[in-house]
């Protein structure tokens, strides 16, 4: 049996160390270092990161890698790219990284290729998506198709929101996508407006097309082409499915044939690089999305071969662990100095806290330690006019990922670099802050002093590439979902499950019948529940 956690040797140390590093300040522990900027960065993938600014010596870098080594990190990635069954609770593999396996690799999981399967799938989509691009797949009406709609929620609509917005600009201009997620009917409404229902193709996306909110949007979505194409209208060409079984689309007039494989290796919030992204495959192209698979498998291949030093998902990874269970942070926050990336965040939540937000380990005991801290974030300048006080004077420790690009996606070089000079100067300020010398030096009214104080000592890491590109953000993808990996393999945690959703849909399902209008049963909530189905029959009927 392992040893316990905190009762390891580097741990102990490691919970020791971190009283000397408080009592530094990275304005002693760079000018006691001249090199350290050139120093803590890594390379991968096309991205560049600086870790210098974070409060830890190299003495805390050398116990962290101890700690890796210790809680048998190396192995577990193997065992992950091996194929073997890391999602415990579930008892299967995790299998994110063969949907970017090149073709001529091989990965046979119980007597399968499964390398062979997701090319023959990516195949059929690429053929599927030339023909709506080329304008041989059509309507109803006869019209080539102008706009595709992804009906999907969790990582089947935050995945391929995020990536079209991010690359919009390698997208075909005669295709709009938009995208709904949300059972509120204003989500899909707004989809919606000013699309022609004739050269509409809906992309239905859920794994077992039997998730209530993007069943019910598909049903309006289908009602919707009723009303505008009449009641004989052949609505076959305008609903693509993506889902487990290819079978379960015939159960919302999806025939077999329009469906795409997503297979149950392969999770929700890790699915971007499968037929989830068939939305992207269409409206980008076939070029644009192999080189998205092609960033993220760089990344992988990084990840699974490279030392610990320099493994720049590892590194970000032990670098949360720091924060989270010696320096008491509770929080991480990711800002991208890119408005394009501006659901970066927002994708990441789910990435991050849905995979490590557990409190019992693989073996089914309670988590030693705390594990998992909440994700946040926003696009900059903007999140500086907003929540950068806080992260500047606040009274919390919250670690934050500057992410930047050298160009622009725009031709606009001067304003470009006004943004790139915004970044770089928050990482800045964050880590050396202000003194009340300085202030006084530069004249500053003594009343205002206390008050314009910056500390300092605020960790940041940044992230630098050359564009923002599909293989760019696939490399991006990746690295986070390595770093989540490799926090939940020191915690001893499992990263591929998610009990904690599952109970608030069962709920959500008992419930809903009981808001109809004929409800005439007795309710056998509690009182709270039981009083809100009251007041909301009321509310809704006027009464």
């Amino acid at each position: 049996m392992a040893e316990p956690l905190v009762e390891s040797a580097v741990w102990r140390r490691l919970q020791w160390h971190r009283g000397e590093v408080e009592a530094l300040h990275l304005r002693g522990v760079f000018e006691s270092d001249p090199t350290r900027g050139e120093r803590l960065t890594a390379e991968a993938a096309g991205l560049h990161l600086d870790y210098s600014k974070h409060r830890l010596t190299d003495d805390t870098l050398q116990l962290l890698r101890r700690l890796a080594t210790e809680r048998e990190l190396p192995e577990k990635v193997r065992a992950m790219f091996r194929g073997e069954p890391v999602n415990t609770s579930e008892g299967r593999p995790a299998l994110h990284v063969a949907l970017r396996m090149p073709r001529f690799r091989s990965l046979v999981v119980d007597g399968v290729d499964v390398v062979k399967g997701v090319h023959s799938e990516l195949d059929r989509m690429s053929a599927f998506a030339d023909r709506v691009r080329s304008g041989e797949w059509v309507g109803a009406t006869g019209r080539r198709i102008s706009a595709v709609v992804n009906i999907g929620i969790g990582g089947s609509d935050l995945g391929p929101a995020m990536a079209y917005e991010a690359l919009e600009p390698y997208a075909s201009r005669e295709l709009t996508a938009r995208f709904v997620s949300n059972v509120d009917p204003a989500d899909l409404a707004g989809a919606l407006t000013g699309l022609e229902p004739g050269e509409t193709l809906f992309v239905v996306v859920s794994k077992t097309m039997s998730t209530i909110e993007t069943i019910e949007n598909a049903r309006a979505s289908r009602e919707w082409l009723v009303s505008a194409l009449g009641a004989g209208a052949d609505l076959t060409p305008h609903f693509v499915g993506v889902a487990g079984d290819p079978e379960a689309g015939e159960r919302i007039g999806i025939p077999s044939e329009n469906m795409y494989r997503i297979w149950d290796w392969v999770g929700g919030r890790t699915s971007l690089c499968s037929a989830v992204g068939l939305s992207l495959l269409v409206t980008l192209g076939e070029e644009s999305f192999r080189s998205l698979l092609n960033g993220s498998q760089a990344m992988d291949d990084h990840f699974a071969n490279t030392a610990l030093g320099g493994n720049l998902p590892v590194i970000c990874g032990l670098l949360a662990v720091w924060y989270r269970n010696f320096m008491g942070a509770e929080t991480t926050a990711v800002v991208p100095y890119s408005d394009a990336l501006r659901l970066f965040p927002a994708y990441l939540q789910q990435l991050w806290m849905e995979s490590n937000g557990k409190s019992v380990t693989t073996s089914g005991e309670p988590a030693e330690v705390d594990s998992g801290s909440v994700l946040w974030g926003g696009s900059g300048t903007n999140a500086q006019h907003a929540f950068f006080q806080l992260l500047h004077q606040g009274t919390a420790l919250i670690p934050v990922d500057l992410i930047g690009f050298a160009q622009s996606a725009e031709d606009s070089a001067e304003r470009h670099d006004l943004l790139a000079a915004n970044l770089l100067a928050q990482a800045e300020a964050l880590a050396f802050g202000r003194t009340a010398d300085e202030l006084e030096d530069a004249g500053a009214p003594e009343a205002t002093i206390p008050h314009r104080v910056m500390p300092g000592n605020r960790p940041s890491s940044v992230l630098l590439a050359e564009r923002l590109t599909p293989a760019t953000l696939g490399a991006l993808v990746a690295l986070y979902e390595h770093s989540v990996f490799t926090q939940a393999a020191i915690w001893g945690i499992n990263p591929f499950d998610q009990w904690g959703v599952e109970l608030g849909k069962e709920l959500a399902s008992r419930i809903a019948p009981e808001l109809a209008a004929g409800w005439k049963h007795e309710l056998h909530h509690d009182s709270s529940t039981n009083a809100l189905i009251h007041r909301y029959r009321a509310l809704r009927d006027g009464r």
